[in-house]
């Protein structure tokens, strides 16, 4: 067997490892690069010839993980996609939503380039299409959590709960060649315990290779009441100076986390009573997938559908559909939440909220999720005193605040318990989706806590699985 890191290696996003088993080939997850310096990678032919891949499987809807799969499609692959079934609808949203957006983007460069008489170093043209993303629906598999499938003469997958986001999985491999058992666990993105709506992640007592994630390979997240303690600060602080609270936001999993935790303090009385706008077509379908899907949900989640209450409602949030719609927030008179997206500010409705706030002292711009390095919410969260926006510069003087307990991802301590899990030592643990410091830092306390070997593979590097 062989494996080969295409993306997420040494970087956060670009999730892409292909997997070489008996004349077999098999991609876990399919994702784009969203850091600037990254994606040129997107662009480039894909490595090996699509149409030799057997099969892709996917391990959650978040477009680092899943947001290449239009372009593979249309570059020649016909096999199947595999994913949970709440993966599968909000995949096709997510991938929709990107689309459109690409489409737009590569639209109002082409119209600037025009009007300033000059040719970019790169053609005006989206890396796919809606019509492109629409053609990779029927190749879409839904597979429920625990249930094995044989993908080909001695290899068998298994998605398991991951705990990131809804419908997210972990997948293991187990793999019968030569006479001989091996079991690899890719696990996505690794979730937290005891976090609002999803479950906790799996643990696994046996696995021989581990392609594991490190975005908070070295730190540690605040504890869920630290989080509500955050909010309110925040909130209070900017309601009394008639300021807005702009929150750019994940679609997926951190706007409905934030509308849980809202309802919770709003329920409880701890923050006045403002207006909440979820500003994100996007985010809005997604919350009609998590209202779709209370199976998947927690313990606590469940006691709340079971007292009659919707964990993901309360009287103040206003959903905003349309365009116009959300221009008219420009208007608002007092202070009030927008949520919009896209979380890391490299696109989305956010931007047009920033333009009316992101100068004025008495508003807050509260990031509540990872910015990954050379996105504009990266440079925003470490302080530039001046932004770019739609080819404006416009000065910083609101208030910029992170709450890094919102965060989907498991921390140090909680990667760690989750590898402690495995009770034998596993071959080699593949440190993967982390910046390198993190990456570093987190696999050298993998080598020193469960003395087994460790690597940080580098983009395009190939390892044989023995």
């Amino acid at each position: 067997m062989r494996l080969k890191f295409l993306g997420a290696a040494e970087n956060v996003t670009g999730s892409r490892f292909l997997l070489e088993a008996d004349e077999h080939r098999f991609l876990i997850d399919c994702g784009m690069h969203q850091e600037r310096n990254l994606r040129e990678r997107d662009w480039a032919p894909f490595p090996v010839e699509p149409s030799s891949i057997d099969a892709v499987l996917i391990t959650h809807a978040h477009l680092d993980h899943c947001g290449y799969l239009p372009k593979l499609v249309r570059e020649g692959f016909t096999g199947p996609v595999y994913c949970t079934p709440a993966t599968a609808e909000i995949m096709k949203i997510s991938l929709l939503d990107s689309a459109h957006l690409q489409e737009s983007d590569a639209e109002n460069k082409r119209r600037r380039h025009e009007r300033e008489g000059r040719e970019g170093p790169h053609p005006e043209v989206p890396l796919y299409t809606v019509q492109d993303a629409e053609n990779c629906f029927p190749q879409l598999k839904p597979v429920r959590c625990k249930d094995s499938m044989t993908l080909s003469d001695g290899v068998v997958a298994t998605f398991h709960e991951a705990g990131h986001i809804l419908g997210s999985a972990m997948i293991a491999f187990d793999v019968r060649l030569d006479g001989q058992e091996r079991r690899i666990i890719f696990t996505g993105d690794i979730g937290r315990w005891d976090r609002p709506i999803v479950r906790n992640p799996s643990t696994f007592e046996q696995a021989d290779y581990v392609v594991m994630e490190s975005t908070y390979g070295n730190r540690t997240h605040a504890d869920v009441k630290a989080v509500d303690e955050q909010l309110e600060q925040v909130i209070k602080s900017t309601v009394k100076a008639r300021g807005n609270i702009i929150v750019p936001s994940f679609a997926i999993e951190r706007a409905q986390e934030l509308l849980y935790h809202m309802r919770e303090l709003l329920a409880a009385d701890r923050i006045p009573h403002l207006l909440v706008f979820l500003d994100s077509p996007m985010a809005i379908k997604v919350t009609e997938v998590f209202r779709s899907h209370p199976e998947l949900y927690d313990r606590d989640a469940r006691e709340i559908l079971k007292n009659g209450d919707v964990p993901l409602d309360f009287p103040s949030l206003v959903t905003v559909a349309t365009a116009d719609q959300s221009k008219a927030l420009n208007y608002l008179g007092g202070s009030a939440m927008i949520i919009a997206g896209s979380g890391m500010v490299t696109g989305g409705r956010v931007k047009h909220h920033l333009v009316n706030n992101i100068s004025r002292p008495e508003s807050t711009v509260l990031f509540v999720g990872y910015q990954a390095i050379g996105t504009l919410g990266r440079i925003i969260v470490d302080g530039a005193q001046e932004v770019r926006l739609f080819n404006e510069r416009y000065p910083v003087r609101a208030r910029i605040e992170q709450i890094h307990g919102f965060s989907s991802h498991a921390d140090r301590n909680e990667l760690m318990r989750w590898l402690s899990s495995i009770k034998n030592t596993p071959r080699k643990v593949f440190v993967v989706h982390g910046e390198k410091e993190s990456s570093e830092d987190f696999a050298a306390l993998v080598a020193k806590e469960r003395n087994c070997p460790v690597s940080i593979p580098q983009y395009g590097e190939e390892v044989v699985i023995d």
